[in-house]
């Protein structure tokens, strides 16, 4: 895979060697989270079956509908996967930044999770 720039090249990195130690279960998924230069997604991932359990993102209803920061919208869908996983009797997850540096947007969805009540 040709990667264009030294910034994405080394994610790519990063990324590969977390994935070699995180993996998700269905009692304990893996929550990664991706980041695009306007929006943020969270899905909370069963490894061992290849399942995604379930998604949020920024471009829910309730959080698009509202003007502010970027890294206001990740509170927001840090709590909002929250809440969903504890509806589906997820209290633990296992944490995947996925290559992105554990600050800003990141670091806000997780801290705003962790608030609600999931554990990782």
């Amino acid at each position: 895979m040709a990667i264009k720039n030294k910034k994405e090249s080394r994610r790519f990195r990063i990324k590969k060697t977390i994935r070699k130690i995180v993996h998700g279960t269905p009692d304990r998924p893996r929550m990664t989270v991706f980041r695009s230069n306007s929006e943020i997604y969270v899905q909370l991932i069963d490894d061992l079956n290849s399942k995604t359990i379930l998604a949020a993102s920024s471009q829910a209803d309730e959080i698009a509908a509202q003007k502010c920061t970027k890294t206001d919208k990740a509170k927001l869908v840090g709590k909002l996967v929250a809440e969903k996983a504890l509806q589906a009797g997820i209290n633990n997850v296992v944490f995947d930044r996925n290559g992105y540096l554990y600050h800003g947007r990141v670091k806000s969805l997780a801290e705003a999770a962790r608030e609600v009540g999931l554990k990782f």
